[in-house]
């Protein structure tokens, strides 16, 4: 099956439910029916399983090789009311320049940002910098709005030169087993998309369940999404390494089941190298090897690339240097 992070084809998200569904009409009772009939998630083993790839110990090149592609992977993030462009336009140019000690250092995959700054983040990033602009859309974080609200939002952001929108599930719909109004809302975002790949936020610290997590990834990936993403950085718990197995094993057994590869992105409170590292075992021992590529797997933050800055710099070097050889970026839960 190829890997290629060519554009996915355009697909009839509906269509293909109902063949993968075996049903002449797509309702919320076949939905249910299906989502339900997915095998449970058995929490004390995913979790043991979960703590045990924590603890695999990663050293020399491997580790320098970790860092690296966790580098490559970031989506380097600022979602705050106090946004500013100038704010915007640095986050930026750091991510063209992560490190001006180091030419060498990977640059982040995407820099994140509201809908309204897409186009100073754009201007500054340039047409031949290979980082994404990627924008939170749909009422982002509550998703609490009109669907004329948030296919606008999500227009006016790929019009801006969005490259990829994230987009946020209404998780009242889906906690309350209405399955068939998530899935028409990703689906229509997914149109208004056009070109952009499509994040979406299933916000996991509020589904509360594994087997709502998994429920949760299904659904998205059967309306079309091209990345499944645990959450805002607004909610806690927000990505946690048992919540990203349950979905990297959906995205798994999605590519067994159709051919077709999504994309997972763990987001907020992953701040570490030694954190980042263990996603990256656990991408590696649960869906596999072809996920170890920032068109395919993702972190969604900000203070985490300082971290693996100041590891890289201590592998090269053989000492850390003070905080002050990094920018400041003002965290938040991401």
């Amino acid at each position: 099956m190829s890997t290629s992070p060519a554009a996915a084809p355009v697909v009839d998200a509906t269509a293909r439910a109902r063949d993968l569904l075996g049903v002449s009409r797509l309702s919320n009772s076949a939905l249910t029916s299906w989502l339900h009939g997915l095998p449970g998630v058995d929490q004390v083993g995913c979790e043991a399983r979960a703590a045990s790839l924590g603890t695999r110990s990663i050293k020399t090149t491997s580790k320098a090789w970790g860092i690296d592609t966790a580098i490559s992977m970031i989506d380097l993030t600022t979602l705050e009311g106090a946004d500013t462009p100038g704010k915007v336009r640095g986050l930026a140019s750091k991510a063209l320049t992560p490190d001006a000690t180091d030419m060498t250092t990977p640059r982040p995959a995407a820099v994140c940002v509201y809908g309204d700054m897409v186009a100073t983040a754009k201007q500054t990033l340039g047409v031949d910098s290979g980082v994404k602009v990627a924008a939170v859309a749909t009422a982002f974080p509550s998703g609490r709005a009109i669907m004329p609200v948030k296919l606008a939002d999500t227009a006016a952001a790929v019009e801006a030169g969005a490259d990829e929108i994230d987009m946020v599930i209404d998780r009242g719909a889906f906690l309350s087993g209405d399955y068939l109004t998530v899935f028409r809302e990703i689906a229509a975002v997914k149109e208004a998309c056009g070109s952009a790949r499509l994040k979406v936020i299933m916000e996991t610290g509020e589904l509360v369940t594994y087997d709502n997590v998994r429920r949760a990834s299904w659904l998205s990936m059967l309306a079309g999404g091209d990345f499944i993403k645990t959450s805002t950085g607004k909610v806690s718990p927000a990505a946690t390494l048992p919540v990203t197995l349950v979905m990297l094993e959906a995205v798994r057994d999605w590519r067994d089941l159709t051919g077709e590869m999504v994309g997972v992105k763990p987001a907020g409170g992953i701040r570490t190298s030694k954190d980042a590292l263990k996603f990256l075992v656990t991408v590696n021992e649960v869906a596999g090897e072809d996920w170890l590529d920032n068109h395919w797997f993702r972190f969604g933050a900000s203070s985490l690339l300082n971290d693996l800055l100041l590891q890289r710099q201590r592998m090269r070097i053989g000492a850390y240097s003070g905080s002050d050889y990094v920018t400041d970026d003002s965290p938040s839960l991401y």
